[in-house]
């Protein structure tokens, strides 16, 4: 049988992909991410202030999915000191991010990836870092493979179905208030809650006040992962900002809510 081949861009015609490495475990990174991580000239990762001048969860993930890529990994800086808004920094670290991009293209890369935790195209910065690149670079076509997200890996670990049968699914960030969780649980079935493991305490405050547990998960699909109901949490305890809470309804049979 003959090896796959990776598709080559046209003549002329340069790439931006924006790959989705999964949560943390390199097994759950996909073929066709590999694939693209492996045909790109350029593969930029975000470096932030907790990674300092090792390398981040992106870049972990990278080399051990894809041990040719060392040599072409490019680190940016990114802030994650601001949770909400345009900030400064924030936006300066997009720019950034493109013009390493944009340097990379300039240097003769035909294929630029840019490796992102989760998924591209879920709270992920790709799509700005692709607006600015699209901006300042002409001919290049974005590509998006997409990844296994946090609330997929929570919901096989803690083997609690994501939505079954006729179920409404919403995910909402805790950065957008308290207000705003209230108002999505009370329309959904299956509620997910990102960046809130600062907030936990509120967050567990506000599934008790509509009678729902919840699981909640840390580092899911790593080694050191943790996977807690809320209800089993001691009085007051937080998480880490990005910890994933999963909140399904009650489902007293099989097939009870098709």
């Amino acid at each position: 049988m003959a090896e796959p081949t990776h598709p080559q861009p046209a003549r002329g015609q340069r790439r931006l992909i924006g790959v989705g490495v999964g949560p943390g475990d390199p097994d759950l990174v996909t073929v066709k991410a590999v694939r693209a991580l492996e045909a790109a000239d350029a593969i930029l990762v975000p470096a932030t202030e907790e990674s300092g001048d090792g390398p981040g969860r992106a870049e972990r993930i990278v080399a051990a999915a894809c041990p040719t890529a060392a040599p072409r990994i490019v680190r940016v800086p990114f802030s994650m000191a601001d949770k909400s808004g345009v900030s400064v920094r924030r936006k300066q670290a997009w720019l950034t991010s493109a013009r390493a991009a944009v340097d990379a293209f300039a240097d003769g890369a035909a294929t630029v990836a840019f490796a992102t935790v989760g998924d591209p195209s879920v709270y992920s910065t790709f799509s700005y870092l692709a607006a600015h690149v699209t901006e300042q670079t002409a001919d290049v076509t974005v590509e998006v493979v997409p990844g296994i997200t946090a609330m997929q890996a929570l919901a096989a670990t803690s083997r609690t179905p994501l939505v079954e049968g006729q179920e409404v699914l919403a995910l909402v960030p805790v950065t957008a208030g308290l207000d705003r969780l209230r108002e999505v649980l009370a329309v959904a079935d299956s509620t997910v809650a990102y960046k809130g493991g600062r907030r936990l305490p509120e967050v567990a405050e506000v599934l008790r006040g509509v009678g729902r547990d919840a699981v909640m998960g840390v580092d899911v699909s790593l080694p050191d992962q943790r996977i807690v109901r809320l209800s089993d949490l001691a009085e007051g305890e937080s998480a880490p900002y990005f910890s994933t809470v999963l909140a399904a309804p009650p489902r007293a049979e099989a097939g009870g809510r098709l």
